[in-house]
């Protein structure tokens, strides 16, 4: 029987997962093949690959994928697993190459991911039948997202409905200030959980909670979003909102929320970082969580933009990824200082590692009983829902 059968009737709509949701070993072989491989994964940004030859790879769990740019300046994603015997095709973390050659036995693939060469193989072997598996693709407004499913959630409707919101800070036009990567010894899912919820955001998150009004409802609900809208369109700032919780399809959910007076953006001191993303023509104290699938959220500034990622390399071993965006022209030094666009997200990212941390150490007791969510948990319970419908499929 499936190991994610297996718990299904225990769990409680509407109360925490049980623990061995986020201890066995099963159940993570199990997210890694049901439900990574069968979700989009952002993987990058197309300012990665200017050049034909230039590649990026992105690995999680056991799994590594090359997305490269080919000498027809289209882009494509590849499982990084030699046709031959199973090697490891591409060593590094990025870089420029005319063809991908296996460190092993020197099969060579184009960057298409056709076979180009592959030595004694003997008669009627064909190489049109081995070019490396490809992987599902959307490039959206510059954002790269992979699928390794046969059948990947539906996208393309959701990504329709998300652009015009998207449209002007103009993403493709972006790059990437800065990328950092926080270890934390959790379960990916807990990693997951604690960005899905802004309920521990006044505890937990101190320098977060004295500009972002997200951390409590009724500041919310206080006239702040009124003014924002107000603000958001003398600005040019879209402020429409998108949720899709549809079987079958990407989980999609964008909305502008404001920040407190005095801050134009996620700063130490509430003022500007960085040159106004896009066509925006002022700043208007507000920020967009943005979300294109469960696992990759986006929170967009009127200047700049923070990507986050919780990847799983084991049972209880999680990479936390955050990257910084700023459009494409601003210069490190003249246009923003790198220390001030990175310190709200560098703290709150130390907090996230050690109450993550704390969070998976309570779990692993045999003594821990899943408590009910909080109202300002919906996140984690549409998490759930996903997993499970996901996982459903799989196991059917």
């Amino acid at each position: 029987m499936n190991a994610i059968a297996k718990l299904r009737p225990g769990y409680r709509p509407g109360y925490a997962h049980v623990r061995e949701f986020y201890t066995s070993p099963d159940i993570y072989e199990s997210d890694i093949r049901d439900y990574w491989n069968r979700s989009w994964i952002w993987v990058g940004h197309q300012s990665q690959l200017k050049k034909p030859g230039d590649f990026i790879t992105f690995d999680y769990g056991p799994e590594s994928v090359i997305i490269a740019r080919d000498r027809d300046s289209g882009i494509g994603a590849f499982q990084n697993v030699c046709r031959h015997r199973g090697s490891r095709l591409c060593l590094e973390a990025s870089g420029n190459t005319r063809v991908f050659s296996c460190p092993y036995h020197a099969w060579t693939y184009e960057l298409t991911g056709q076979l180009r060469r592959a030595r004694e193989m003997g008669e009627g072997f064909d190489p049109a039948d081995y070019g490396l598996l490809s992987l599902h693709l959307r490039n959206f407004e510059g954002l790269l997202f992979v699928c390794a499913g046969d059948e990947p959630p539906e996208i393309d409707e959701g990504l329709r409905r998300l652009r015009p919101l998207v449209a002007p800070f103009d993403l493709g036009k972006t790059r990437i200030a800065h990328t950092a990567t926080y270890p934390v010894p959790a379960n990916w899912k807990l990693a997951i959980e604690n960005y899905m919820e802004c309920y521990h955001c006044g505890p937990a998150h101190l320098e977060f909670a004295r500009s972002h009004s997200i951390k409590d409802p009724a500041h919310m609900n206080a006239g702040l979003v009124d003014k924002l809208e107000a603000r958001s369109r003398a600005a040019g700032v879209p402020t429409g909102e998108v949720t899709r919780n549809d079987p079958g399809a990407a989980t999609l959910f964008l909305r502008r929320y404001p920040l407190f007076e005095g801050y134009d953006t996620g700063s130490r001191t509430g003022a500007p970082l960085a040159p106004l993303l896009g066509g925006l023509s002022g700043f208007d104290g507000g920020a967009t969580d943005m979300q294109i699938g469960i696992l990759n959220n986006f929170l967009i500034y009127a200047d700049h933009m923070i990507g986050y990622r919780f990847v799983p390399t084991a049972l209880q071993e999680t990479r936390i990824e955050v990257v910084w965006f700023v459009r494409e022209d601003a210069e490190a030094g003249r246009d923003y200082d790198h220390g001030d666009l990175t310190w709200l997200w560098h703290a709150t990212s130390l907090d996230d590692e050690r109450i993550i941390r704390h969070n998976q150490q309570g779990v692993n007791s045999h003594h821990f009983v899943p408590g009910p969510l909080s109202e300002m948990e919906w996140g984690i319970a549409a998490f759930y829902d996903d997993y499970l419908s996901v996982s459903a499929d799989q196991i059917r």
